[in-house]
């Protein structure tokens, strides 16, 4: 079937899956495939579920039945099809990526733009070459803008990602050690990144938002045009600093010039500043009033495990346990250092994905600890088993050992900082807090 046949499939079936656990009825189901699975065996399966259609590109499964839509590739449909609708709407996209921030940032993005507009953004971390195109199939006549996160952790994905978008105007949060498993270098991190202003230069609107103060994203931005955001007194269109961190970061806030606007937000952490600067200069670009910006920023909650502060009945937790590297971790440290408390504990999960680089960069940690003068550390898992040596730092060989070390002795009236990377599952340690 031609991209023109199925996007009128589509509008009479508006709603995709990519898994028969979830099927709605008269929805279309795309069979893709993976390294351990493939879709083209589910698709009877989806059909016999509530699927009106499933898009196959095995044509045995395809068969004689008129519900099975045949093509080449599953995936490059599901894409094509993706940048065809977007096309169709023709509405403005702010595209974000960046090594660190990314997701909060979105948030914030659609938070502020919410004030003004009917606003669709990425859900979760729907940042890949599958959950993109799933999010702009969910773009419909009511939507006035989008704002969609793209992430990578190999050379290429970003303008490849860049390319299914096609953005209006597009934000780097920053660049920094992460996926370096995947990229070899930061200077591989840069240049994935820059992809996105890369794209944004062949087109005549394109427009981007810039951290001035950034001096790794200042050489790739040269020639666009943008709105710049960083700190005071260096002509930025978005000026901002902190405040405090107590430890909930209250800052102060101009917008091209005009009033001071103090803010006291909900987010934890000194490094979310630039986070929100960009979603203000987001709001700035697109008509959003100063007052509603502001507001938008003190009304934003974090959910998702980034930089959320819980009150538990027995702790004060500040969670950043969805992702970790040395960027974030050196950041989260230092933050986490200047906040009063007379019981301090962190729990910190090994760094993941970066390769040779990875003993390297879990010492660089524990070096950093040392020098922050930390007293109660608790690491957990190999890479910082192995660098830990004489420390005083007690290791853990994983999320299941100190969840054992918490039943058995329970902590109370603490500040603890729970971070790591994903994978190591601290996410689960609230509950036991």
């Amino acid at each position: 079937m031609s991209l023109t046949d199925l996007y009128e499939l589509f509008l009479s079936h508006p709603v995709i899956t990519t898994d028969t656990r979830n099927c709605p009825e008269g929805s279309i189901f795309f069979a893709l495939k993976g390294e351990n699975f493939d879709g083209n065996l589910f698709a009877h399966d989806a059909l016999a579920k509530g699927c009106a259609h499933a898009v196959v590109d095995n044509p045995q499964v395809a068969g004689s039945d008129g519900r099975m839509v045949y093509v080449s590739d599953v995936l490059l449909m599901l894409q094509e099809l993706a940048h065809h609708h977007r096309k169709q709407l023709g509405l403005p996209i702010v595209q974000i990526t960046g090594t660190n921030g990314k997701t909060t940032t979105k948030e914030l993005t659609a938070a502020v733009l919410a004030k003004r507009y009917n606003v669709l953004f990425t859900e979760g971390n729907f940042n890949n070459h599958i959950g993109v195109p799933k999010t702009l199939l969910r773009l419909t006549e009511e939507h006035q803008i989008a704002v969609i996160e793209t992430g990578a952790n190999h050379p290429g994905e970003i303008a490849d990602l860049s390319k299914i978008v096609d953005a209006d105007c597009g934000l780097i949060t920053n660049v920094g050690k992460a996926h370096l498993e995947g990229f070899g270098s930061l200077e591989g991190v840069v240049q994935t990144k820059g992809e996105l202003f890369q794209y944004l230069s062949t087109k005549p609107e394109g427009f981007i938002f810039l951290n001035g103060d950034n001096t790794l994203l200042a050489p790739i931005a040269k020639g666009l045009r943008a709105i710049t955001y960083g700190k005071p007194d260096e002509g930025y269109d978005v000026e901002g600093e902190v405040i405090s961190c107590t430890p909930q970061l209250r800052l102060r806030l101009r917008i091209a010039g005009g009033t001071w606007h103090e803010v006291q937000t909900q987010l934890v952490g000194a490094y979310n500043l630039d986070n929100m600067l960009a979603a203000a200069a987001v709001g700035l670009r697109y008509g959003v009033s100063e007052t509603d910006i502001c507001a938008a920023l003190e009304e934003y909650t974090p959910k998702n495990k980034r930089s959320e502060l819980q009150q538990t009945a027995h702790n004060t937790l500040i969670v950043d346990a969805y992702n970790a590297n040395p960027t974030s971790m050196k950041a989260a440290l230092e933050n986490f250092a200047l906040i009063p408390h007379p019981d301090k504990l962190l729990i910190l999960g090994e760094m993941r994905e970066l390769g040779a680089a990875s003993a390297e960069e879990h010492q660089a940690i524990v070096t950093l600890l040392q020098a922050l003068e930390f007293k109660n550390v608790w690491l957990v898992g190999s890479e910082f088993a192995a660098v830990a040596g004489a420390t005083p730092f007690r290791c853990f060989a994983d999320v299941e050992a100190v969840k054992e070390t918490l039943t058995q002795t329970p902590l109370t009236e603490k500040l603890i900082l729970v971070k790591g990377s994903n994978g190591t599952k601290l996410f689960q340690l609230p509950e036991y807090l």
